[in-house]
């Protein structure tokens, strides 16, 4: 078989009154990330990693910010979209592995439903999607909780 990688990252600000989206799922808290989109970084992170491993590029070649049909977008049409752009090439996801960097909230509570709808927009097993989460011990602005990172790995086998 014909495998490649992908790797995605992705950083949000958070910011007070915005919904905490992650993973397409929503959390309960009072700050979520921002940005043009629905600011959900591991959605983000996700698509770029499926796009790279494609070869077709990055999240910000298919999903402008500055493009205002993307305004607001939720995450779980990217990702479906880079999914099928991803399958298009003739790639097929096999599986995820996603690091998420966040001091609050603390993310155990979501994290299987974060997993579950990883793997439901993908069209993969649950298992095989991984959802860690991490902190920074109070190092630089994830650490002071002003951010939450997203570090994502795709394996991608060629379809067919």
């Amino acid at each position: 078989m014909d495998y490649r990688v992908g790797s995605g990252f992705d950083l949000h600000r958070l910011k007070a009154g915005r919904p905490f989206v992650l993973g397409c799922v929503r959390i309960d808290w009072p700050e979520g990330p921002y940005g043009h989109s629905d600011g959900d970084p591991l959605a983000h992170a996700l698509a770029d990693a499926l796009l790279g491993g494609a070869g077709l590029g990055d999240i910000g070649e298919h999903f402008p910010d500055s493009d205002p049909a993307w305004k607001d977008c939720p995450g779980d049409r990217i990702v479906s979209l880079a999914a099928e752009k991803t399958r298009n090439a003739g790639w097929e996801p096999v599986n995820v592995d996603a690091t998420v960097v966040l001091e609050r909230p603390k993310l155990k509570p979501y994290k299987e439903a974060v997993r579950g709808r990883v793997a439901e927009l993908l069209g993969v097993p649950p298992d095989r999607v991984a959802i860690k989460a991490k902190t920074n011990e109070g190092f630089d602005g994830v650490g002071r909780g002003e951010c939450v990172a997203v570090w994502v790995t795709v394996l991608l086998a060629r379809a067919g």
